[in-house]
């Protein structure tokens, strides 16, 4: 069992993200997780992700806990994603996220690790 609070989370760059701060919860360096990994990330407004193609095989589950975030899709489909709400993505499913209020927002970041 591996207790990690806050304090023991280190910022890392998020390739394809801006005005944002990525921080690696569990995964194989902090935990030795080995199926998945769990990040947290906090969007400033107007942070988000770049669009990720749908050449990407990982599952991603995302978690709001605080604010909403915006996810669009390749067929340019808005969800608008609140506290207490999540959003799946298959394998291969391209996104973009961008938070469009004025207020940061904070959200868990699930994804599997490729076997």
């Amino acid at each position: 069992m591996i207790k990690r609070t806050i304090e023991d989370l280190k910022a890392y760059d998020a390739p394809g993200h801006f005005g944002m701060t990525a921080m690696r919860i569990h995964g194989k360096e902090e935990t030795g997780a080995e199926k998945f990994w769990v990040g947290l990330s906090t969007f400033l407004p107007g942070g988000g992700a770049e669009y990720a193609y749908e050449d990407n095989p990982l599952e991603k589950v995302y978690y709001v806990l605080e604010g909403e975030m915006t996810v669009t899709d390749k067929e340019g489909n808005k969800f608008v994603i609140h506290a207490d709400e999540t959003i799946s993505f298959p394998p291969n499913e391209g996104r973009h996220l961008i938070n469009e209020s004025n207020k940061p927002a904070r959200m868990l970041v699930i994804i599997n690790y490729l076997s």
